[in-house]
């Protein structure tokens, strides 16, 4: 169980993701700590997108991403790297990029199939291999975005520190 992990796990997130922004390329539109105003308003939230705080996003993040993705049911480490590619590039992405790596079905849902097949795929290839090889599955997706030449460099540096933490967790 990867519970305890969830914090630290988000504290990286959020180092990736920043504070506002506003970018014109970026099809989330206005951010501020990674939640979309959309997600922001979903949620309930009325405040200034510029105000959002850590205090205001934490549950946002720890419902619809981490719970969603069964982090607290994932190996330490590779915990971090699913939550970080499902807030990056959404939950059912992530959980499809993870079935697929697993070898069980694609559906982009975490429940108990998915969750056996990733403790047999890391009794096969270990924990450490297990992080690289999503990772590197990752990194391959955003080098086929449209968008890689405006965000590569990003999400290309955030790829690399995030596999070096949660190989760092192990």
């Amino acid at each position: 169980m990867a519970s305890e992990n969830y914090d630290k796990c988000l504290k990286a997130i959020l180092h990736h993701e920043g504070g506002y922004v506003n970018h014109p390329k970026d099809p989330g539109g206005e951010t501020n700590l990674g939640v979309t105003k959309r997600v922001y308003e979903e949620w309930g939230g009325n405040k200034n997108m510029k105000d959002l705080t850590v205090e205001d996003v934490a549950p946002i993040y720890r419902k619809n991403y981490w719970d969603r993705m069964k982090c607290d049911d994932l190996p330490r480490g590779l915990d971090l790297c699913v939550f970080d590619f499902g807030v990056n590039a959404g939950t059912g992405r992530s959980a499809k990029y993870l079935q697929r790596m697993i070898g069980t079905t694609v559906d982009g849902g975490i429940g108990p199939n998915t969750l056996r097949a990733v403790a047999n795929y890391v009794d096969e290839v270990g924990l450490e291999g297990a992080i690289k090889t999503f990772q590197d599955n990752r990194q391959s997706y955003y080098e086929k975005l449209k968008t890689f030449e405006t965000f590569g460099r990003g999400w290309t540096r955030r790829n690399t520190e995030t596999t070096e933490l949660a190989v760092s967790m192990i």
